[in-house]
């Protein structure tokens, strides 16, 4: 097998997102040549996917300076940065227009399937730090090659790979088989065919996060505009009603993610959302109309559901990195010196200090997971803290270990912090603390028959936000 020298290669960066351009964007600017393989047709395919739904961060918390550096002399004008984008208008205002200027740096419709060691696989140790990384790749008319890197930056995020509605992290069962009527994602409900499937319909979500809370204040929003329709939601939370179970509030230093939490907080008080806490979902059943009816692990059943929108997070897919020797939380699957920062069994404060190359490293040198995948199963995660990753990781790579070690950025506060608890399994966005009092909540479409929640679980707070 005849290997170009490591430092005539370039850097692959896996993933063409916000983080993974902002990486490409840091690397051309050292002078490195980045390499960007996206799995999808077009930049930020996941962030399409969810292109009607507000961030709760500014644009001037949304764009990298190293990509408005790339992007300045084409023309391109940053956005009013006192404004909130869509999901689309960040995709179509900044992340395509970044990607169209790196060009040929950028490959669509590429799925990495294996990274390694070139002739190395992951036990052998001699010579393995000289050889430098090959990535195995499959374009979309099923051609494999296999690229060649001096380092690989690891941002194709959590995505494709959202968490089940089992309370034991496995799906439930007869989950699968009621995949019809479950969603992954917050629906859309500007689309006429995703209203429709909504309108006048019972509907359960699943989660305690930003997400949960958009998609209850959608719902809400659904009912009001179809009054006599009966558009209903159930939320179900794994854990109890806390002061925090709606998150910061007016004292988020992001205001629009404090106004997420209040908006699903008013869609309770108005009556459009019943709260059923301490809800443990073990299985998924179809009742005679085929509606689902939800079964608790301590043996409570819910009043049936025509829908069930599941946002109880994600996970990393770490599967065509396993030649390489990565150091990984056994339980959040993110790095070992980042885990205690992040992890929501130790802490439920929604912010966490700025980090770089040295919380990201692994024993097998030069490859970093950054952006959401970074964090594994853990929440928090806000994009300035992916770019903040990367200019730390570009730097460490050309061996600038002062700038790498340098901190650049300053985080919000979240408004929440409270000591550990009883978590969910960790959602990418979701919020916790025990600061605020509790709001009073009805918990209703329980079966008669069904036993008490545990008490303790549903007086614990905890959690972060995104």
């Amino acid at each position: 097998m005849n290997v170009p020298t490591v430092t005539e290669l370039p850097v692959v960066v896996i993933g063409a997102g916000p983080i993974g351009l902002a990486a490409a964007a840091h690397l051309v600017d050292r002078g490195i040549e980045p390499l960007v393989l996206e799995a999808g047709p077009t930049a930020a395919a996941a962030v399409r996917e969810w292109s009607h739904v507000r961030l709760f961060s500014t644009w001037s918390e949304v764009t990298d300076p190293a990509a408005e550096k790339l992007l300045a002399p084409t023309g391109w004008t940053k956005p009013d940065a006192a404004t909130y984008p869509s999901g689309g208008d960040w995709a179509e205002q900044y992340l395509q227009p970044l990607a169209d200027v790196l060009g040929e740096r950028v490959r669509f419709t590429v799925t990495v399937t294996g990274v390694s060691r070139a002739g190395r696989d992951r036990v052998v140790d001699a010579d393995r730090e000289a050889q430098p990384f090959v990535v195995h790749v499959t374009y979309a008319d099923g051609r494999e090659e296999r690229l060649f890197a001096r380092a690989v930056i690891d941002a194709s995020g959590t995505w494709t790979t959202p968490s089940p509605a089992g309370g034991s992290g496995l799906p439930a069962l007869g989950e699968k088989a009621a995949a019809d009527r479950i969603s992954y994602r917050v629906p859309d409900l500007k689309n006429s065919a995703v209203r429709e499937r909504y309108a006048g319909k019972r509907t359960a979500v699943i989660g305690s996060g930003a997400s949960a809370f958009t998609a209850l204040a959608y719902l809400a929003d659904l009912a009001k505009s179809d009054q006599g329709n009966d558009t209903k939601a159930v939320w179900i939370l794994r854990r109890g009603i806390s002061g925090s179970t709606f998150g910061g509030g007016t004292a988020d230093q992001l205001p629009a993610r404090g106004a997420l939490g209040l908006a699903a907080k008013a869609a309770v008080d108005q009556g459009y959302a019943d709260a059923v806490t301490g809800f443990r979902t073990e299985a998924v059943e179809r009742d005679g109309d085929g509606r689902l009816v939800l079964v608790a692990e301590d043996g409570r059943r819910l009043e049936a559901v025509d829908e069930l929108i599941v946002l109880t997070g994600f996970r990393p897919d770490l599967t065509f990195l396993s030649e390489v020797r990565l150091h990984l939380d056994e339980r959040l699957q993110a790095p070992v010196a980042l885990a205690p920062l992040i992890d929501p069994n130790q802490h439920s404060c929604g912010t966490v200090y700025p980090h770089g190359h040295r919380e990201l490293s692994h024993p097998e040198q030069g490859i970093y997971l950054v952006g959401m995948k970074s964090y594994g199963r853990a929440p928090t995660f806000l994009a300035m803290t992916g770019y903040e990753q990367v200019r730390s990781v570009v730097a460490a790579i050309v061996g600038d270990l002062e700038a790498a070690d340098r901190v650049e950025l300053a985080l919000p506060e979240t408004g929440v912090c409270g000591g550990a608890g009883l978590f969910d399994a960790p959602e990418a966005d979701q919020v916790g603390g025990c600061c605020t009092p509790v709001p009073a909540l009805v918990q209703i479409g329980v079966a008669p028959t069904a036993e008490p929640a545990d008490d303790a679980a549903q007086q614990t707070g905890g959690g972060c936000c995104s």
